[in-house]
C-alpha cells in the first residue's frame, strides 16, 4: 500500500511513519514547505509539498494514494476564545477531507484525542462509546478543538469518506521534537515543575501508538473509535516515577481551583505583556481532565495491546531526551 501521513514531523506522526515504513508499506510524507522534513530522510519517504489551508495544494498531494494518517490535529498555541481557536481547527480539516473527497482515497485515519470523550459517568475507564449530550461546557479550548475535531470526523465518515478514528492514550517516547507530551519530563527535569494536578491518564509508548495507529487504518471500521491503550497510572505516580528516573525531587500535588487561578492570572499578564503562561488550561487539561482508559475494543478487533513496560517508555524517552540537549 501506498500510504501518507501528514504531521510525520511530530511526536505520533513521526511513530506512524517508522510503522509504516517497517511493514513494508511505500510511505508518503505530506508536510508543509517549512517542515524539518529531514529528520526522517533515514526513512525514505517520498515528499509532497502542501499547506492545510491550501485545498488545490492538498487535493495534488494526496492523489493516487491507497490511505492516509492525519496526525496533524490543531493545537492551540497562545490564549483565545475556545471558538475562535475551534474555528481554526475545523477550518484546516475540512480543507483536508474536502481534498480526500475528490481524490476518493481509500482509507483515511483521523489521529483522535482521548479528550474528546466525557468521563465515565460512574468514574470507570473511558471507552469508544462515551459521548457528550449536546455542547461540552467548562472546558479549554484544547478540549473544545478535540471535541469538534471528534465530531466532525464521525460526521465526514457517516456522509460517505471511509474515516476511521484512532485514539492513543498520552504518548511518551523518543523522536518528541518541542518537546510536547514530553515536556512533562523535560519541566520536571529542569527543576520547573515542582507541583501537578492530581489526575488520571493512559500512558503509551510511542512505538506503540504508531504501530496501533498503522493496525487501525488498516482493520478499523469506518465511522468506529479505537482506543489505543497503554497503562493506567495516577498523574501522581507518574510524576514520581519520572523525577526518580531523573533523580530529582517528586512534584508536589496542586489543588485544581489553585491550578485555574493561576493559569486565569497568566492569561491575564499574555495580554498584557503578550508573554506565554507558565501554566494555562491546555496543562491543567493535560494532568487532571483525563480518565483510565479500556483498550479492550483495539485488542479484540485490531489485534493491537501494547506490551512495553512503562518504566521503559521513560528511561528510553529520558535517554533520548538527554542526548538532544533538552536535559
Amino acid at each position: 500500500m501506498k500510504i501518507a501521513v501528514l504531521g510525520a514531523t511530530g511526536l505520533l506522526g513521526h511513530h506512524a511513519a517508522r510503522a509504516i515504513k517497517a511493514a513494508g508499506h511505500e510511505l508518503v510524507l505530506i508536510h508543509r514547505p517549512s517542515s524539518q522534513i529531514q529528520r526522517l530522510a533515514y526513512l525514505q519517504p517520498e515528499c509532497r509539498v502542501a499547506e492545510l489551508y491550501d485545498y488545490r495544494g492538498l487535493e495534488r498531494a494526496l492523489s493516487g494514494l491507497d490511505a492516509v494518517i492525519f496526525s496533524a490535529g490543531y493545537y492551540p498555541k497562545r490564549p483565545r476564545r475556545w471558538q475562535e481557536e475551534v474555528a481554526s481547527a475545523l477550518d484546516q480539516t475540512n480543507h483536508f477531507y474536502a481534498a480526500c473527497q475528490h481524490n476518493k482515497v481509500p482509507r483515511i485515519l483521523y489521529v483522535g484525542s482521548a479528550f474528546a470523550l466525557p468521563m465515565h459517568p460512574q468514574g470507570l475507564p473511558g471507552h469508544e462509546g462515551l459521548f457528550y449530550e449536546g455542547l461540552p461546557t467548562g472546558k479549554s479550548a484544547y478540549v473544545m478543538c478535540k471535541w469538534a475535531l471528534d465530531e466532525q470526523a464521525r460526521e465526514q465518515a457517516r456522509g460517505g469518506l471511509p474515516v476511521v478514528i484512532g485514539i492513543p492514550g498520552m504518548v511518551l517516547g523518543e523522536l518528541d521534537i518541542g518537546p510536547t507530551t514530553g515536556r512533562l519530563i523535560t519541566a520536571i527535569g529542569r527543576g520547573e515543575m515542582s507541583h501537578y494536578v492530581p489526575g488520571r491518564r493512559n500512558v503509551i509508548d510511542a512505538g506503540e501508538a504508531g504501530r496501533g495507529l498503522l493496525q487501525t487504518l488498516e482493520r478499523g471500521r469506518i465511522g468506529e473509535r479505537y482506543l489505543l491503550t497503554g497503562h493506567n497510572v495516577e498523574m501522581g505516580e507518574l510524576t514520581a516515577t519520572i523525577a526518580q528516573l531523573l533523580g530529582k525531587p517528586a512534584p508536589l500535588p496542586m489543588p485544581l481551583h489553585r491550578a485555574r487561578a493561576l493559569a486565569t492570572l497568566g492569561r491575564w499578564r499574555y495580554r498584557l505583556t503578550g508573554k506565554l503562561p507558565l501554566l494555562d488550561d491546555t496543562a491543567i487539561e493535560v494532568m487532571a481532565g483525563g480518565q483510565f482508559l479500556d483498550g479492550r475494543k483495539a485488542r479484540d478487533e485490531l489485534g493491537f495491546q501494547s506490551s512495553v513496560p512503562l518504566e521503559d517508555t521513560l528511561r528510553r524517552a529520558i535517554a533520548w531526551f538527554r542526548s538532544n540537549g533538552y536535559l
